[in-house]
This record gives structure tokens, C-alpha cells and sequence, in this order.
């Protein structure tokens, strides 16, 4: 074996991690590809000494390939990454417990990702029953990942209608997050934000309205925090979660206040569509429909009328490229647009 490509391998491996953190994407693939080529080549030659370096290699390899929307071959690469820390887990528990448990986390995404829910929902149990055997171990040094680990697999509950179970999870991934919030602030806001915000969607999914407009109240006052300190980071979640809020203060009948949240769902997403309009034209289109339906609720049924004609020329400017996707929406557009210049002619 070459004295050198140990050495070689772990540099390369270094340089996929470095290029990938500054969103060079395509050169990191290429470079974690060529580090599990060079691990590979080192495992057949001593399994026992580079087997924990090439399973950390095809982890990194898996995140790589999903970064460049790859996904499919992501999933083997994650597949395998866990089969290898198993491997490892199975002669070394507790030094390889924190890797196998985070590839199975990984694991979850990624099939989650795909479309594959039932197996996602099982490697999202997994990775959950693993991170609180670590924590067991050392709270406070699992603390972070225990709490993101059970928030995604309130999300995975979710995604397969166990909704009970998914708002029992996600209710403690907000406690374990507040409980973060608490040592560190600045460094657990944005991610308690995120849970506050997916709890109100759990709520709501159980028809637990008030609790859910309280919970969506919250997650808005906590990505307003977070984007004083940082505006264009923050500017998305803050959209998305003002949107949520307005649809909840609809659904209770507090219409004035949702329509004053419905107005500044749409002004952000114009905000951020001038950044960027074809990654933010979705989000326009959608939160201009919704302020149409709440001007109407309330009256104002000549603005709902403006508003839904918007809506109809964004989503249609949408189906041009994707008529499947947007074709109906610029259907249900239309007959929102049409009963509002009806009403509004009599």
C-alpha cells in the first residue's frame, strides 16, 4: 500500500467538507466521491483499520449527492453508511453509538425525502430510541441532537396521518428545545422557533385551534427576534410562519387580524420575490390567493377581487412551466376571481 494514500484520502475528504460549506457543491460531490473511492480502495486492503473512515467517507458522500437534489443516489449512499456503522456499532457500541445514530437520522430524511414514509417513519423511531440512550449517557452533550431527532420525527408521524403521536412529539421537541433556550439563547432560538412553528401545524391537524393559534403567535414573535438580528436570513421562516398565523386567526374567526397577517405574508414573499422570483413565486402566488379569500370574508370584496386577479396571472405565469402542477391551482384561482366579479357587479 502507498505510505501516502491514507494521508491522500483524508485530505480529499477534508477538501469535499470544505467545499461544500462554502456552496461549491458540485466540486465537493466530486471530491467525497473520490474520497470513498480511495477508502474503498484502503478498506479491502485492512477492513477492521479504515472501516470507521470509510463509513464516515459515505455519510459525507450521501449529504453531498442530496445537496445536488441526486436524491436517489443519496439514499444508497445513506443506506450504506448505516449498514457500515452498524457493522462498527456491533464491536464497538458505545464509541460508535453517536455516528450510527446520526446516519440513521440522516437515514430518515433522506427517505422521507423520496417519498418512502413508512421506512423514513421507522428509521426516525430508530434514530429517537438512539439518541435517548446517548443522552442517558450525557444529557447535556445529547441534548441538541435528542431534541432534533424527535422534532423530525414529528414530522415523519405527521407525514403518515399518526397525528396524536406526531403532536406528542412534536410537543417535547419544543420542550427539549426550550430547555436549550435556556443555557444558550442566541444559539437554540432559530431552532425552537422551527418547532414552535411545526407544533401549531400538529395542533391544528388535531383540530386543537386555540393552543394552535397560540403556538403559530409564538413562532411569528420568535422569527420577528430572530430577523432583527439577521433580516435576509430569517426573511423566509418569517414569511412562512406569518402566512401560517393568518390562516389560523382565519379558521377562529378573528378575520381582521388575519387579514392583517394575510397582508404582511404577501408583502414579505414581494420582498423576497424581487431577491429572487422564481424561487419565491410559489409562496406569492399563494399568500396573494389567501389575502383574496380573507378581503372577502371581511367585505372588502372589490380588493379581494384585485387580489385574486393577481393571484390567477402569478399562478398562470407558473403553469407555463409546470401546467400539472399549477394548472388546477390556476383553475381554483379563476373561479375565486369570477365569484368575486360576480358579487361585485350585483
Amino acid at each position: 500500500m502507498p505510505t501516502y494514500l491514507p494521508a491522500l484520502a483524508g485530505s480529499v475528504n477534508n477538501l469535499a467538507i470544505r467545499l461544500g460549506e462554502v456552496g461549491r457543491r458540485a466540486e465537493g460531490l466530486a471530491a467525497a466521491t473520490e474520497a470513498v473511492d480511495l477508502r474503498r480502495e484502503l478498506a479491502e486492503l485492512n477492513r477492521d483499520a479504515y472501516l470507521p473512515a470509510l463509513a464516515m467517507s459515505v455519510n459525507n458522500l450521501a449529504i453531498r449527492l442530496g445537496e445536488v437534489g441526486r436524491r436517489a443516489e443519496g439514499l444508497v449512499a445513506a443506506t450504506e453508511a448505516v449498514d457500515l456503522y452498524r457493522e462498527l456499532a456491533e464491536l464497538n457500541r458505545d464509541a460508535c453509538l453517536p455516528v450510527l445514530a446520526m446516519s440513521v437520522n440522516n437515514l430518515a430524511v433522506d427517505l422521507g425525502e423520496v417519498g418512502r414514509r413508512a421506512e423514513g417513519l421507522a428509521a426516525a423511531t430508530e434514530a429517537v430510541d438512539l439518541y435517548r440512550e446517548l443522552a442517558e449517557l450525557n444529557r447535556d452533550a445529547c441534548l441538541p441532537a435528542l431534541a432534533m431527532s424527535v422534532n423530525n420525527l414529528a414530522i415523519h408521524l405527521g407525514e403518515v396521518g399518526r397525528r396524536a403521536e406526531g403532536l406528542a412529539a412534536a410537543t417535547e421537541a419544543v420542550d427539549l428545545r426550550r430547555e436549550l433556550v435556556e443555557l444558550n439563547r442566541d444559539a437554540y432560538l432559530p431552532a425552537l422557533a422551527m418547532s414552535v412553528n411545526n407544533l401549531a401545524i400538529r395542533l391544528g391537524e388535531v383540530g386543537r385551534r386555540a393552543e394552535g393559534l397560540a403556538a403559530a403567535t409564538e413562532a411569528v414573535d420568535l422569527y420577528r427576534e430572530l430577523a432583527e438580528l439577521n433580516r435576509d436570513a430569517c426573511l423566509p421562516v418569517l414569511a412562512m410562519s406569518v402566512n401560517n398565523l393568518a390562516v389560523d386567526l382565519a379558521e377562529v374567526g378573528r378575520r381582521a387580524e388575519g387579514l392583517a397577517a394575510a397582508t404582511e405574508a404577501v408583502d414579505l414573499y414581494r420582498e423576497l420575490a424581487e431577491l429572487n422570483r422564481d424561487a419565491y413565486l410559489p409562496a406569492l402566488a399563494m399568500s396573494v390567493n389567501n389575502l383574496a379569500v380573507d378581503l372577502a370574508e371581511v367585505g372588502r370584496r372589490a380588493e379581494g377581487l384585485a387580489a385574486a386577479t393577481e393571484a390567477v396571472d402569478l399562478y398562470r405565469e407558473l403553469a407555463r412551466h409546470a401546467p400539472d402542477l399549477y394548472g388546477p391551482r390556476v383553475e381554483r384561482a379563476e373561479a375565486l376571481m369570477a365569484s368575486l366579479a360576480e358579487n361585485d357587479d350585483a
